[in-house]
């Protein structure tokens, strides 16, 4: 009897304490809530291998009203002002919220991307030659480092809305408007010296009609796509299991002089993530295609890479930071592409710093992409020096154009409460004509895909 009474005040003693403990957890907890308007302000700063450094300001806003819906937002609010050592600058301004509409995610874009140095490496990837001497060596016979590129600015604005089908099953809608401003290199506005030529592969194409007339200077070009989504993942930021999948229809406009640019494409991505060892390994992979159903597309939209919903400011394949690392920007330029990404996401140490939990990890990973639809009319171009010595723009009629271009490297990511992730990223083609530079790094905030 008295073991009975002993074991039923320790029993009453245990409870009390448990609940003393949930009850102090529960008000750190509340203690940690979020409640109305939060701000938070830092400096934009990266590295990219074909833009340079990223210099400027961003802010975060979030609105979290009573806080019962913490840790998501009610409203969020982006804003982002940025130039670089390579001419491009952005000023973007988004919107994303699950509760302005109730059951629905809406996501709105703002942006103006003016890019004085965009790079044109003409058409359908290795079938048009790459002469790396023209533009790194100064001492070549010809030279001129504006010779691979172009003006490109871009102004668009989207609104995208998601909603809920069953189970992991989600439709989208959205439309938007993508306005082309595109002509050849102020060079005087970014270069010194007066010598360099204004010849370039861009100014070759218009001589040439491989860029016809009513699509040199760029265009307008509102859209409208829908589509569908099928998301497993157990988290949305760096996931360690799951499968994120799309597939959508755009339509895109044009009219007066560009009105033969009416267009449909068709857009496909497959996310997959594999758990290898806990949730310290995981196997990561992408393959996604972008295709040319219906119309024309004028070769400045044809590098564009069309999205459901906006989770970064450029979307470009294949080739560059957010597509396949190592290859220069733009290498492939076609009416239709694929491209494909594999890694190994590697936590090597895990550490607290206070509250604040943090890894540092690896990612080796091999990177691809290739030509599906080539454009048509790609010939041999020829052009004169101010010594009337004559240079080609040669295109390389036995290589296939549906040969892949492939690289490969290794990133070092330091992340914080598995969310935000600093991501340093070194890549380098396989091929000589995807890059004549080996040591490719990108500097950038969180994974690729």
């Amino acid at each position: 009897m008295k073991k009975g009474l002993l074991l039923f005040a320790v029993s009453v003693l245990a409870l009390n304490g448990f609940n003393a403990a949930a009850q102090e957890a529960q008000q750190e907890q509340q203690k940690n809530i979020r409640t109305g308007w939060t701000f938070g302000a830092l400096p934009s700063i990266s590295f990219d291998a074909d833009l340079g450094f990223q210099y400027g300001a961003l802010s975060n806003i979030y609105y979290f009203g009573d806080g019962s819906t913490y840790p998501e937002y009610i409203h969020s609010f982006y804003v982002e002002a940025s130039n670089t050592t390579k001419n491009y600058a952005l000023f973007r301004l988004a919107y994303d919220s699950k509760y302005l509409i109730p059951d629905h995610r809406l996501s709105v874009d703002l942006s103006y991307m003016p890019d004085a140095l965009c790079d044109f490496y003409g058409y359908n990837g290795y079938q048009s030659v790459f002469h790396s001497e023209w533009i790194d060596e100064k001492d070549a016979a010809y030279f001129s480092p504006a010779f691979y590129k172009m003006k490109r600015d871009i102004f668009r604005f989207s609104a995208d809305l998601q909603g809920h089908i069953t189970g992991c099953w989600y439709w989208n809608v959205g439309l938007g408007i993508l306005n082309y401003g595109v002509g050849g290199v102020n060079l005087d506005k970014i270069y010194d010296d007066t010598t360099i030529t204004d010849t370039s592969l861009y100014s070759l194409y218009v001589e040439n009609g491989l860029v016809k007339a009513n699509e040199k200077n760029g265009g307008l070009n509102p859209y409208i796509h829908g589509g569908v989504t099928y998301d497993t993942r157990d988290r949305q930021q760096n996931p360690h299991s799951g499968i994120h999948a799309d597939a959508f229809l755009t339509y895109n406009a044009a009219f007066g002089d560009q009105k033969e640019y009416n267009n449909i494409k068709f857009n496909a991505a497959w996310r997959h993530y594999i758990p290898v060892f806990g949730q310290r390994a995981t196997f990561a992979y992408r393959a996604g295609t972008q295709l040319l159903l219906a119309g024309e597309s004028p070769f400045y939209a044809n590098n564009y890479m069309n999205q459901l919903y906006m989770q970064r400011a450029i979307y470009e394949g294949p080739g560059g930071a957010n597509s396949v690392r190592g290859i220069m920007r733009n290498r492939i330029l076609a009416d239709g592409f694929a491209y494909a990404n594999a890694e190994l996401r590697i936590q090597l140490v895990r550490f607290k710093i206070k509250k604040e939990n943090f890894y540092i990890g690896i990612n080796p990973f091999v990177d691809g992409g290739m030509v599906l639809q080539p454009m048509e009319g790609i010939k041999e171009l020829s052009f004169a020096t101010d010594d009337n010595s004559r240079f080609r723009q040669s295109v390389d009629p036995l290589q296939s154009i549906y040969a892949p271009h492939f690289s490969g490297g290794c990133g070092l990511k330091i992340a914080m409460n598995d969310n935000f992730v600093v991501s340093v990223d070194w890549a380098m083609p396989f091929k000589d004509q995807d890059n004549y530079k080996n040591s490719n790094i990108y500097v950038k905030i969180g994974y690729m895909f």
